[in-house]
């Protein structure tokens, strides 16, 4: 049997997308749908398809807006491996860059005499890679998969080089910026490989793969950071993206081969650029951002109540309303498609991941202020006490994918996870200052083996109930959100920790004595503590100001708290949708189905 059954008709997905008058073009006439619906119910599925060839299985896959059938080529076997594991190397890449650099920014200040720039040297990576993501959405819809993510490779491994061989600041940001712009196209398009490459019901546990290698980069970045600034130069964290990415370049570029079209209507390529919503991007870049500035500069650069921040979040707000206003006039051409937001489970989707980003993230960050600052770790050491949560993120992404391939639901994976999330950190809540070692382990292990499925359930969600043509789009959507709501958080929980430490300060006598402002802890490096108080002579006020950093710490987590409970509630919002159907005790593949 064919892997997609072959209905009668689709949806079109053109402007007019109503349900009740949906037709699709089958053999060059139009017939009703039989079963006309933004969404796919769990019964609406299809059975598994032949084995045709060697480790191929192709599958004719259901036309989306009104264009002709497209050839699926689903790999098996060496071939799906070399795949998996190329796209392994370039997910690794895109988590390192993010770690890699933090046990570098002293080397790389001191060399440039450049620390008034140290914010540029993670905001410009940041800032591109946000803001574009959507963009690579509705490239990838429209352009050659496979040419669209070696692009995004190549441009980040330029701008690695640009990076290692940089000689002055300026240079080394422009750097950073152009490396940010490759990432934002590089994870999503990872994803949207697989859903080219692999059935439905297979995809859990490559997913669950692919996203352990966050916390594989989360462990290795700081250690190989600091292990090449300290003994060759941090230069080498960025030359060492150049032969890995290039390895992954050439594995892709000779083992994937797609048969998917692009451009069934033979459009010239400038209608293809024109179609991929130029003005929507030219205004949701600067309007992100504005959005972005003003979380990073409010309450550290500038005041949260000065010109500068207010006329950010101004301008980020102006911007967003004409850009909401672009979207519907552009439809489906749109950066973020109005129709996305009208089918109930991707909207909860995108506020799963939303909430996911501002639960792990700043999480990630505080915990390792904590050993830094608390316990008074290097940057290094707490990296290695950090391998417990994010070993148990690795096992937790990995196994989660198995079992929803095994069982076949999502849901009933995904909701006890985020309930260990929310318990885990709500037990981080209650370290202090002297919590021994099987305290804060056992309290990461607990909060990792819940967080490890959230990396994938996004993406399941929109591949089980949207057509193909859609998931390019749909992919670069959610991975927008879970960015956005770490940023978001991140400004937050730096503000709840910035405010916990100043009200423990102002109380410390020994401080107020000697003049000594809240400002010098916070401008401060956070493993410096002890010896910024043993040089002011005020070895006695250690005690008081390590418990303000664990009161600014502490607030952090609640954050961590309440996404986790957040994650949990959008969780029980999904409808139950099964990843394959079983037929006479058989399990079967569920395509993607047009929307």
């Amino acid at each position: 049997m064919p892997f997609f059954k072959k209905k009668e008709a689709a949806p079109d997905a053109g402007a007019n997308s109503d349900a009740n008058s949906a037709r699709t073009k089958v053999d060059d006439s139009y017939v009703p749908t039989e079963k006309p619906s933004l969404e796919r119910d769990v019964d609406d599925v299809a059975a598994p398809p032949k084995v045709s060839g060697e480790g191929e299985k192709p599958a004719d896959a259901p036309a989306a807006d009104g264009a002709p059938d497209e050839t699926i080529n689903y790999l098996t076997g060496t071939k799906l491996v070399v795949l998996i594991a190329a796209l392994c190397l370039v997910i690794f890449l895109v988590a390192l860059d993010q770690t890699i650099i933090a046990p570098a920014l002293g080397a790389i200040t001191a060399e440039f005499s450049s620390v008034k720039d140290i914010g540029w040297y993670g905001s410009a990576y940041f800032l591109t890679t946000t803001a574009l993501q959507p963009m690579f959405g509705n490239i990838y819809k429209r352009f050659s998969i496979k040419s669209s993510f070696l692009g995004a490779v190549f441009i980040f491994e330029v701008g690695s080089l640009i990076c290692a061989v940089a000689q002055n600041s300026t240079t080394f940001i422009v750097g950073r910026a152009v490396a940010g712009i490759g990432t934002a196209g590089m994870f999503s398009g990872g994803i949207i490989i697989l859903a080219n490459t692999m059935p439905l019901r297979q995809r859990p546990m490559a997913f669950g793969i692919i996203s352990s290698m966050w916390g594989i980069a989360s462990v290795a970045g700081p250690l190989l950071g600091g292990a090449f600034t300290d003994h060759v130069t941090w230069r080498w964290c960025f030359y060492i993206n150049l032969p890995v990415g290039a390895l992954a370049m050439i594995t892709i570029f000779f083992v994937l081969h797609l048969k998917v079209e692009r451009n069934p209507k033979n459009l010239p390529l400038l209608s293809r650029i024109l179609e991929l919503d130029l003005p929507g991007t030219a205004i949701f870049l600067p309007a992100i951002i504005c959005l972005l500035l003003a979380l990073q500069w409010g309450g550290t650069e500038y005041a949260w109540k000065s010109a500068t921040i207010i006329g950010l979040f101004c301008g980020f707000g102006g911007m967003i309303i004409i850009f909401i206003g672009i979207q519907f006039w552009q439809g489906d051409n749109a950066t973020l498609p109005p129709r996305f937001f009208k089918i109930k489970d991707l909207l909860v989707a995108m506020g799963f991941n939303f909430v996911f980003g501002a639960a792990f993230f700043p999480l990630v960050y505080y915990l390792s202020l904590y050993f830094q600052a608390i316990k008074g770790d290097s940057a290094v050491q707490a990296g290695i006490k950090l391998i417990p949560l994010l070993l148990a993120v690795v096992i937790s992404s990995m196994l989660s994918g198995g079992l929803i391939t095994y069982i076949g639901y999502y849901n009933f994976v995904v909701i006890p996870c985020m309930v260990l999330v929310a318990v885990g950190a709500g037990m981080l809540t209650t370290l202090d200052v002297d919590s021994p070692m099987r305290v804060w382990f056992g309290y990461q292990v607990l909060t990792g083996l819940g967080t490890g499925a959230g990396f994938q359930i996004g993406i399941l969600v929109a591949q089980t109930i949207l057509s193909l043509d859609d998931i390019p789009v749909a992919t670069a959507c959610l991975q927008f959100f879970q960015a956005l709501g770490s940023a978001i958080f991140i400004a937050v929980a730096q503000t709840l920790f910035q405010n916990g430490l100043i009200d423990g300060l102002t109380a410390e006598p020994t401080l107020t004595r000697l003049g000594v402002s809240p400002l010098v802890f916070i401008n401060s490096g956070a493993s410096q503590v002890r010896d910024i108080l043993i040089k002011m002579g005020a070895e006695a006020a250690i005690p008081t100001v390590l418990e303000a950093y664990m009161t600014g710490i502490r607030n952090t987590f609640y954050i961590t708290v309440a996404a986790g409970v957040a994650a949990f509630l959008l969780a029980c919002a999904l409808k139950i949708r099964s990843v394959k159907k079983p037929e006479g005790g058989n399990a079967a593949e569920q395509p993607p189905a047009a929307v």
